[in-house]
């Protein structure tokens, strides 16, 4: 396996998986759910179902007919509500992770003709592009200011005009992108007429001073508008603003702007009215709120409190024309689905019974029943379930016989899915099936037939459970050296995340796998062992998940030495090689189990870790640890600069410069804390890498070589 194959994975698995919170793209299903739209071979093409008959919709000749020079690679597109036009979005270029500006392009089926949208607006600088209603006009942001083209007078018209760098129309700042997954920040109504939108003011946030050494003689520094702990956020505000007039009516929302964060909003359904879910600044409180769009008013029509915090929303699904909505919550101790009423006086439990809900998968309102992502009894694995939209036990819908994890994408008819499936043992696979009668749509291409032709691995991945003296129970997973002998004694290797912005032990694909190594552990002798420890975001209940509030740094690292502990009670485990290692909020784990536990931990790797919490955003780290206005002795405690005198082990450090989420005056802040207490370690920085450190030519494969040989050197493989 090349380096660069490795390192794609790398960034799939552990990086965006845990530190980039992406999604994957859904399937662009059609309005009816019996075919679905993608870009194959540089045009846009329907397959329809069961027959998978393949039809174009844009031809390549059309996309890039002559006037049409700019466009290249299809980024992705949009059809209109009646199909006779699409958007196409080119020309992607990154803003901060994700590549969320460009050019776009309508492609009219009816005259055949191509269009720029924009085409007066600086290249690739158009966000969210869509279609009005009707069809007749697109609304995108540019430069922080929202626009709208008139499709047939060809005319542009700018509906906000006050945006700059730090007020931003119809977009987000930096940590509402990063913490509440927001960047699209404007919807069109549902007549057409209007537009909401949020408006952020930041001009009041500090900025945050990278420095680049190295792309000129003269250094020079690149600010980021970084909110850190106990720094207060932008201002935020919804406003709808008339298409025909320009004129915005900022809705009267209540609460302080700076206070409170917005970090959902859309219009209800065939209304004029907009609903919306405001969460307070230590996010234990939220609110929704449904607002006249004309008058400005709004009411509160449904409140809920929690003693640690309360996590964003989804969004809203409607039913019962528009009277009820699906909403998420824990309230009961346990993530359930209930239905509200649009006025907030009815609600009604869906899903019963002590297990968690992952995900929603679809509501099928003609049949009277909802399908979800859940797991009552592995916490490891996802299945499908469906229960009745009247509430009721849950019915498993995945085969029992496909232990594992599974992901579904179903047609808005309920009728047909895009299955797939996956293992620690299974790479993904996925069929095509009919979903009313749970039947591959070809036996050829069912998972049953792709895995009869499978190799079974010869060294698997186990699945384990250890309980600590503390006596909490915590899943794990190990892969064992190649030739495994019992009665010898093996180096071990722990990864570790920690945090609740991901699991690590799941049964999914690259369980086991460590892709940063540059060779192949089980070959080389170790023993690769990942632990759970409470905090983590496994479907285990409220308190499960939510014990770690005001305890990162402390309750997770203790539950991880702890079980470690129990694993070295194992006759194979060797104590005197026991090394961990982690990214981000993984490294902050390797940092605080090497100096709070170091008779136990002799190596460890961190990387890009969060070495003192009072320097991370505020929206994450206010989250999970509560307010440092009030006292900041939970962040003090958590923080691994906090613990860095008692270091005994080996230790490599590894830090981007150019890192916009977890700063590099974190690595400088915790190398002042080793020098001052006299503590030796290894340090190795990239130069304007970001917190991915995979940008410039040779990095991935650097940093793999490094972290291998300070492994192997200080931790050497092998049975004894």
């Amino acid at each position: 396996m090349n380096f660069k194959h490795i390192f794609f994975k790398l960034a799939l698995v552990l990086i965006i998986g845990l530190i980039g919170k992406a999604n994957a793209q859904d399937i662009k299903w059609s309005k009816d759910g019996n075919s679905y739209y993608e870009v194959n071979e540089g045009e846009i093409v329907s397959i329809s179902l069961p027959q998978n008959e393949r039809k174009t919709i844009v031809s390549r000749n059309l996309i890039y007919s002559s006037g049409n020079s700019g466009l290249r690679e299809i980024k992705s597109f949009e059809l209109s509500e009646d199909g006779s036009k699409v958007l196409i979005y080119t020309n992607s270029k990154k803003v901060w992770r994700y590549e969320t500006r460009g050019d776009y392009y309508v492609a009219d089926l009816k005259t055949n003709q191509v269009t720029q949208v924009g085409k007066d607006k600086p290249a690739s600088s158009l966000m969210f592009a869509k279609f009005s209603p009707d069809g007749n006009k697109v609304a995108y942001v540019s430069k922080h200011n929202l626009y709208v083209d008139d499709l047939a007078s060809k005319t542009s018209k700018a509906l906000t005009t006050d945006g700059t760098d730090r007020l931003i129309n119809g977009t987000f700042d930096w940590v509402y992108e990063e913490e509440f997954d927001c960047r699209d920040g404007f919807r069109w109504s549902p007549d057409g007429q209007s537009i909401a939108y949020w408006q952020l003011d930041a001009t009041k946030i500090k900025n945050f001073l990278m420095i680049d050494n190295t792309d000129s003689i003269y250094s020079f520094t690149i600010p980021v508008e970084y909110p850190k702990v106990g720094e207060n956020p932008s201002s935020c505000k919804v406003g709808i603003v008339n298409i025909a007039t320009a004129k915005t009516n900022w809705l009267q929302v209540p609460g302080d702007q700076i206070q409170n964060y917005i970090p959902r909003m859309d219009w209800i359904p065939a209304s004029n009215e907009v609903i919306l879910q405001q969460l307070n600044r230590e996010q234990n409180v939220s609110k929704l709120f449904v607002a006249d769009a004309n008058s400005g008013e709004v009411k509160n029509i449904y409140t809920e409190t929690d003693k640690a915090w309360i996590d964003v929303s989804q969004g809203w699904e409607w039913i019962n024309s528009g009277k009820e909505f699906i909403w998420m919550s824990e309230s009961d101790g346990w993530r359930h689905l209930y239905r509200i009423s649009k006025d907030g006086k009815k609600h009604t439990l869906i899903t019963q019974g002590n297990y968690d809900v992952i995900e929603k998968s679809l509501i099928d309102e003609k049949n009277g029943q909802i399908y979800f992502i859940a797991s009552p009894t592995n916490a490891t694995q996802k299945y499908l379930f469906k229960t009745k939209l009247s509430g009721g036990k849950a019915e498993m819908v995945t085969p029992s016989i496909l232990k594992g994890t599974h992901s579904y994408e179903i047609s808005p008819n309920g009728v047909f899915a895009r299955h797939t499936y996956q293992s620690a043992v299974v790479p993904p696979i996925t069929e095509w099936m009919k979903l009313t009668t749970l039947n591959p749509l070809t036996m050829e291409g069912s998972i049953t037939n792709q895995l009869g032709r499978m190799k079974p691995p010869k060294n698997k991945v186990e699945f384990f459970k250890v309980t600590t003296e503390d006596g909490i129970e915590l899943d794990g997973w190990m892969k064992k050296p190649d030739n495994f002998d019992q009665t010898k004694k093996y180096p071990v290797v722990f990864y570790v995340y920690g945090e609740p912005a991901s699991q690590t032990v799941t049964d999914t694909y690259g369980a086991g796998r460590n892709w940063l190594y540059a060779g192949d552990m089980p070959k080389d002798g170790y023993v690769y062992i990942s632990i759970e420890n409470r905090g983590a975001p496994a479907p285990k209940g409220r308190e499960w998940r939510k014990s770690i509030f005001q305890k990162i740094g402390t309750l997770n690292i203790r539950d991880q030495a702890m079980a470690a502990k129990k694993i070295m009670e194992w006759s194979f485990i060797d104590k005197n090689r026991v090394a961990v290692w982690g990214w981000s909020g993984g490294g902050s784990s390797t940092l605080n189990l090497m100096f709070q536990y170091p008779d136990i931990y002799k190596t460890g790797i961190a990387i890009a870790a969060v070495g003192n919490q009072l320097t991370y955003d505020n929206v994450y780290q206010e989250r999970y640890m509560g307010s440092p206005l009030k006292t900041k002795e939970a962040y003090i405690k958590g923080s691994p600069i906090t613990y860095a005198k008692n270091l005994q082990g080996k230790l490599l450090y590894i830090h981007g410069t150019g890192d916009d989420n977890v700063h590099y005056q974190n690595a400088e802040m915790l190398i002042n804390e080793l020098i001052k207490n006299g503590k030796v370690f290894q340090l190795m920085s990239y130069p304007n890498r970001t917190h991915s450190i995979n940008e410039g030519e040779g990095t991935s494969e650097h940093l793999a070589l490094t972290y291998t040989e300070f492994l192997q050197r200080n931790c050497p493989p092998g049975g004894k």
